[in-house]
């Protein structure tokens, strides 16, 4: 999976992109959770522009790799990537939540059957996923070619599904499972580790039998890089500890624990006003866009 400087530019910019999509449909919602699709926009850019096998044509292609998504309520973010890689009109990103619509504030697969699961309640991705692998296997052996991925956040290692998963899958060695945590550090009463602390995170994981890396949630290449160290790892399954900017791209929103499920125009107002939270949001991810561009003409 070789990624050159000109397919991160790439990546980078349709990440922008992504994140203005985003802003707009949460906008338009008047509801929704801002800070996490923000962060993860990096990473569900490169997979799916760059590592899944996947085709937007034939959503059901039997060999394709299945993402589930365990911390659910980022999907104004899954939405945005699917819509942008061709599942679906970017038009219907408008919709998010509302009556009737596909696009629920929660992924449902009945609703939208482009996605592999309904998710909501925190912690049961993982459990979903280890099904998958071992069902996977089942059908062909040590032979499978097509990964499970499951992306986590961190603030739901406070459920006790997640740790009786993580230790199925240490115990099977599932090898073509791959979880992918967003280590944001926040959640939507506040920081992780105020909360309910979670380091050392990566040593717990291992304590599980799973093979552990942890890298920039915002670096294309050492994305790439850890889905291929990931890949190469027979014995166990892996988990990407991704660290994360909550909100990243909008500064007054970054890292502030506040917009964890708050939309522009509903967030606090010490920094921008209600009024124009949606204006400056969008005016500072367009102009960055021009950046992207512009560094690397």
């Amino acid at each position: 999976m070789v990624l050159t400087q000109a397919k991160i530019f790439d990546l980078e910019k349709k990440a922008n992109d992504i994140r203005i999509s985003i802003l707009e449909s949460l906008i338009e919602a008047k509801s929704g959770h801002t800070a996490g699709p923000l962060g993860m926009a990096d990473i569900f850019t490169l997979f799916y522009f760059h590592i899944l096998r996947h085709d937007p044509k034939n959503p059901s292609w039997p060999e394709r790799d299945r993402v589930i998504l365990s911390n659910g309520h980022i999907c104004p973010l899954l939405y945005a990537v699917m819509a942008h890689a061709g599942y679906f009109p970017i038009e219907e990103l408008k919709t998010l939540r509302k009556f009737g619509a596909r696009l629920q504030g929660h992924p449902h697969r009945e609703y939208l059957p482009y996605v592999e699961t309904s998710s909501g309640p925190l912690g049961l991705g993982l459990s979903q996923a280890v099904g998958m692998a071992l069902a996977d296997r089942m059908d062909n052996g040590k032979n499978t070619e097509k990964y499970i991925y499951c992306f986590m956040s961190d603030g739901e290692h406070n459920e006790g599904n997640t740790w009786e998963a993580m230790m199925l899958a240490g115990k099977e060695k599932l090898r073509n499972l791959i979880a992918i945590v967003d280590r944001n550090n926040i959640q939507i009463d506040g920081f992780t580790e105020d909360v309910m602390p979670l380091e050392p995170l990566a040593d717990k994981w291992r304590a599980f039998n799973w093979h552990v890396i942890e890298v920039s949630g915002h670096n294309f290449q050492a994305l790439n890089e850890a889905i291929e160290e990931a890949q190469a790892i027979y014995e166990k399954p892996t988990v990407i500890i991704a660290h994360t900017i909550p909100g990243k791209g909008v500064k007054e929103f970054e890292r502030d624990f506040r917009w964890h499920g708050t939309p522009p125009g509903f967030g606090p107002e010490d920094k921008i006003k209600k009024s124009e939270q949606g204006k400056v949001a969008l005016d500072e991810l367009r102009t960055l866009g021009g950046q992207i561009i512009s560094e690397n003409q």
